[in-house]
């Protein structure tokens, strides 16, 4: 199993014999909308697996919250724990990303952050690929999926997701294969918001960059929780933050 950190991340009711009815959940794509208030957010927790189609391993536990605007992401800080308890942090804001965790090596002394312009896009390959806190993007995986229930389930491919969901566009792989396809289930609250968020797809006909992934599958699950409430996203103390690597 590989690992890789980036330097440049519906509704249905069903009547039960003597039980209460479920209740419908509300248009997803409005309760998002409602949500995307500036100071704002949602926090989530996920594991991603890695399978060479034989063997399935744990690759990462990646924790963190997702702050808004009245647009919609607008930061992010994600903490990440490798199988190898190498742990990883990423934080996006302004414009900028800042990384800490396995570049330590590479930083001058006293330095824990690299920083560098842009950003904003997935960042871990070992992450969750779908951002259905971008209002374009979970429009479209609820066009394209089968709803039953409070579940949404369906696929779509990597050149669909290239033109409706910034959060893949400025990701590594979004160099990879158009016709690559993710498969996802949506969970949804009763109000309509995203609760749990399982994707996966495989590698087939990546850059020569990405060789020693082909093949591989990639299936993370995803929970979120807090949507609205106030959150902060930070930039690391200017003090231990460098935009140059040890010669």
């Amino acid at each position: 199993m590989k690992k890789m950190i980036t330097v440049a991340l519906v509704c249905g009711a069903f009547l039960v014999a003597a039980a209460p009815a479920q209740a419908a959940p509300q248009d997803p794509v409005r309760a998002l909308k409602a949500k995307l208030v500036a100071g704002h957010g949602v926090r989530f927790t996920e594991k991603a697996d890695w399978s060479d189609g034989t063997d399935t391993e744990q690759a990462y536990i990646n924790k963190g919250v997702l702050q808004f605007d009245a647009k919609g992401l607008a930061a992010y800080d994600i903490a990440s724990t490798a199988w190898d308890e190498e742990k990883d942090r990423v934080i996006y804001l302004d414009k900028t990303t800042y990384l800490s965790g396995a570049l330590a090596e590479t930083l001058p002394k006293g330095k824990a952050w690299f920083k560098y312009k842009g950003g904003g896009g997935m960042p871990y390959l070992y992450g969750q690929i779908l951002n259905p806190t971008e209002s374009a993007t979970l429009s479209a995986l609820l066009k394209k999926g089968t709803t039953a229930g409070n579940k949404v389930t369906g696929k779509i491919t990597f050149k669909e997701l290239d033109k409706v969901s910034p959060w893949f566009s400025r990701s590594e792989v979004s160099s990879w294969p158009g016709g690559t396809q993710v498969e996802y289930t949506l969970t949804l609250t009763s109000a309509g918001l995203v609760s749990k968020l399982w994707s996966s797809f495989t590698a087939k006909g990546v850059p020569d960059d990405y060789s020693d992934y082909e093949g591989s599958t990639f299936i993370v699950d995803t929970r979120y929780t807090g949507w609205g409430s106030k959150v902060s996203v930070k930039a690391p103390n200017p003090k231990t933050v460098t935009d140059k690597l040890a010669s």
